[in-house]
């Protein structure tokens, strides 16, 4: 799994000095941070959707591709922020075991 992630994450920041003409994600980062998470957030939407319609057709095909969309378009905002894949990989390995309520409760109060 985070060999394909590595991949991605290789492209994406190969996509950094591309011309915005010549690639999606190159466009993207042309456009800056605020573009990157409008389609984040577009994607999000699309996912939340697909799931409910899987619930209800049983076919999860749609809510597998969005979530690529989803998961794609995060990354996208990562490299945008100069971090990897590896950086979530970790914090999720660091949750594991944790009970999500003492993880909860370990986050800083905002």
């Amino acid at each position: 799994m985070s060999d394909t992630l590595n991949r991605v994450a290789q492209v994406l920041e190969e996509r950094k000095g591309a011309d915005a003409e010549s690639s999606y994600v190159a466009s993207l980062y042309h456009k800056g941070l605020n573009k990157i998470l409008e389609k984040l957030g577009e994607e999000s939407v699309e996912t939340i959707i697909a799931a409910k319609d899987a619930e209800i057709s049983g076919d999860c095909s749609d809510v597998i591709y969005e979530t690529a969309d989803l998961w794609f378009h995060s990354l996208v905002m990562l490299a945008q922020l100069g971090q990897h894949p590896q950086a979530v990989l970790d914090e999720l390995d660091r949750r594991f075991g944790l009970s999500g309520h003492a993880e909860k409760a370990s986050r800083p109060s905002a």
